[in-house]
């Protein structure tokens, strides 16, 4: 029988910091993720870590976090059916935060096993703690649009020469654009000029304010806003530009896990990885139930918005071979831009479970 625990007094999350979870969660380490869960290379200075999760893993227990937003959607299923007596041969104890900061210092600490957060923290996470931190799961890939209110914007090249509104610098967000445009031969500070702003409802504001057009925004804020703005359209999904343009698939959102839990009892977490992706599998199918479970523990503010972003928020299971490539990818181009996004040094082979 598994027992979940979902901290008290945590409210629905308000639209823009669910955000952080969807889209901006990129830069190193705690993330904004611009969304909610972006981290940057500014998430505290994790502390040495200890081995507490060795017991607590020898009692087929698993106490894993997760973040408003995004990269805790694929998880929300079990996480439910798990309070309500679902049985998977382990106890689920688990926890909604509003902000990596308050997870980092917990799965440092040996007081948490596994957690959903920006890739970029997990890198940043491998190197402050010499490796005990290990990356089991990519759970959400890019959530990134370019919305232009008009029709000129049908490809990167269109956009020479443009203003693009957005949120994220010196975080992932503008890692991400950068490189987009360079790849499409588009010089970031010279052929487009780029207006950051501290969150996604500002940069919104100053769309409907006329000033500008085009604007990089992640889900499920996207959503929200196509449904605010007379004209808005999608213009370009990041993930297929990215995907153009590396050759692999765009990163939000990972799973990790500290190495002494996986050690203590990897049959218990093989469980949870089997449960996990097929919670996965329902937050894809069935949008409506998941939809109802995101508002009720606060991961989205309303249902219905949370049914529209699913299909948009990229909500995946990616483990071995197919995770490793797609992250390396990615932190490998994070860490051409500010190596501190990354933790300092580019993660060696022992940071991807399973692969």
């Amino acid at each position: 029988m598994k027992r979940i625990r979902v901290l008290a007094g945590l409210t629905a999350l308000a639209l823009a910091a669910s955000l952080a979870g969807c889209g901006g969660a990129a830069s190193a380490p705690a993330p904004t993720e611009t969304p909610a869960e972006t981290p940057a290379a500014e998430s505290p200075a994790p502390e040495t870590p200890d081995t507490a999760t060795a017991e607590q893993a020898a009692a087929g227990a698993l106490r894993v976090a997760g973040l408003k937003g995004p990269t805790t959607m694929g998880l929300i299923n079990l996480v439910d059916d798990a309070a309500n007596g679902g049985d998977y041969g382990f106890t689920l104890d688990f926890s909604m935060h509003g902000a990596a900061d308050e997870i980092v210092p917990q799965l440092v600490k040996g007081e948490l096993d596994a957690a959903a957060v920006p890739a970029n923290l997990a890198a940043t996470l491998y190197q402050k703690t010499g490796g005990q931190i290990q990356v089991a799961a990519v759970n959400t890939l890019g959530v990134l649009y370019i919305l232009e209110q008009g029709d000129t914007v049908q490809s990167v090249a269109d956009l020479k020469g443009q203003t693009i509104l957005t949120t994220g610098k010196g975080t992932t967000p503008e890692y991400v654009l950068r490189y987009v445009l360079s790849a499409n031969g588009l010089d970031p500070d010279n052929d487009v000029t780029i207006e950051y702003y501290s969150e996604a409802t500002d940069a919104l504001s100053q769309l409907q304010a006329g000033a500008g057009t085009i604007a990089m925004l992640p889900q499920p804020f996207v959503t929200s806003a196509l449904s605010q703005v007379e004209g808005l359209r999608v213009a370009i999904d990041m993930n297929d530009a990215w995907e153009q343009a590396a050759g692999s698939r765009l990163v939000t959102g990972v799973l990790v896990a500290r190495t002494d839990a996986i050690e203590a009892d990897p049959g218990t977490f093989e469980a949870f990885l089997t449960a996990y992706e097929q919670s996965t599998e329902a937050a894809n199918t069935d949008l409506e139930g998941t939809a109802a479970l995101c508002e009720q523990y606060g991961i989205v503010a309303k249902a219905a918005l949370a049914q529209k972003a699913l299909p948009e928020c990229n909500i995946v299971f990616e483990t071995g071979s197919e995770m490793k490539t797609d992250l390396s990818t990615y932190l490998q181009v994070l860490y051409d831009a500010d190596p501190a996004s990354v933790g300092g040094a580019m993660p060696d082979d022992a940071f991807y479970y399973g692969a």
